[in-house]
């Protein structure tokens, strides 16, 4: 059974300052996304769920969809504040305008996914070796498994000098997760890395392994996620930006003894579209996979 990737590309970029998610970086116009879909197919994987929002449709189809989807099994599913939501907790939650986040995304898609998947966020760039290990993992699993995975990456290979990054910090034990904590503020100090909590900052060595969202699990995984989902919607309702996380449920699956995760570790030097100053070095950097024979210079055949 080939394996699905599921991209997530809801988010609202507040600080890229625009739609990343389909701004062009290749030389045929393509988005970062034509590549990771590129890669998961010559990786193994079977097809691409885009998790996107309404508003973005027309430009998503224009700019990327329809391209991959000539190439690939590919479809996309809406995410928006009100998805999954009661009556009641839209009412609630009415003030809010953004998504709820990245354990909200992956649920939109629930009823879509019949297989082992792959997640990964739409801005970041990961390499193929990524998923093709990831893709070997999950094209052995059944169903039911709950030897679920991840890919980590370097901490100090995952950072812009543009400003700060999010990043799930990670323990490694014998190969397995062992916990994983959201830094939602890591930086640049000079040469230091700075993990900013609560307004104290916290000095890193640079070399933590850290999760970029590349997570593979088996379509077992719902039910942590659905169990996480109703009680982070009865607690955070009313919240106008608190974030359900992908990284919180995979600590949760470790922490409940309910499944294990398998850490898989990538040397590939990260860049990605977190701030519109990094557009210049992605399109640098994708250029040079092509000059190197990385990438074919049209990307797609069609």
């Amino acid at each position: 059974m080939k394996p699905t990737l599921l991209v997530l590309a809801a988010g609202m970029g507040s600080r890229y300052g625009g739609v990343k998610q389909i701004d062009s970086v290749g030389q045929n116009g393509e988005c970062l996304l034509d590549f990771a879909a590129y890669d998961a197919l010559k990786a193994g994987f079977g097809k691409v769920i885009y998790i996107i929002r309404k508003d973005i449709e027309k430009d998503f189809r224009e700019r990327l969809f329809d391209r991959v989807a000539r190439n690939m099994d590919a479809e996309y599913v809406f995410q928006s504040h009100e998805s999954l939501l009661t009556e009641e907790q839209r009412r609630l939650s009415a003030a809010r305008t953004k998504p709820w986040g990245t354990a909200h995304a992956v649920l939109c898609a629930e009823k879509q996914i019949h297989e082992p998947f792959a997640v990964i966020n739409s801005d970041d760039y990961y390499g193929r070796s990524a998923f093709e290990t990831l893709g070997r993992h999950l094209a052995a699993l059944n169903n039911d498994s709950t030897e679920h995975a991840m890919v980590g990456y370097v901490l100090d290979k995952t950072m812009s000098r543009n400003g700060s990054v999010s990043r799930g910090v990670c323990t490694v034990k014998d190969g397995r997760l062992e916990s994983i904590v959201e830094n939602l503020k890591i930086y640049f100090e000079g040469d230091k890395v700075i993990s900013e909590i609560d307004d104290k900052k916290i000095q890193l060595t640079g070399k933590e392994t850290v999760s970029m969202n590349l997570f593979g699990f088996s379509p077992k995984v719902f039910e942590q996620f659905n169990e996480y989902w109703e009680n982070f919607i009865k607690e955070n309702v009313t919240a106008e930006k608190k974030e359900a996380l992908l990284p919180v449920v995979a600590g949760d699956i470790i922490r409940t003894g309910r499944g294990s995760l398998k850490v898989y570790t990538s040397e590939e030097s990260w860049f990605g579209m977190t701030y519109p100053e990094d557009r210049e070095v992605v399109k640098s950097e994708i250029a040079k996979k092509i000059t190197s024979g990385y990438y074919p210079e049209k990307l797609w055949e069609k």
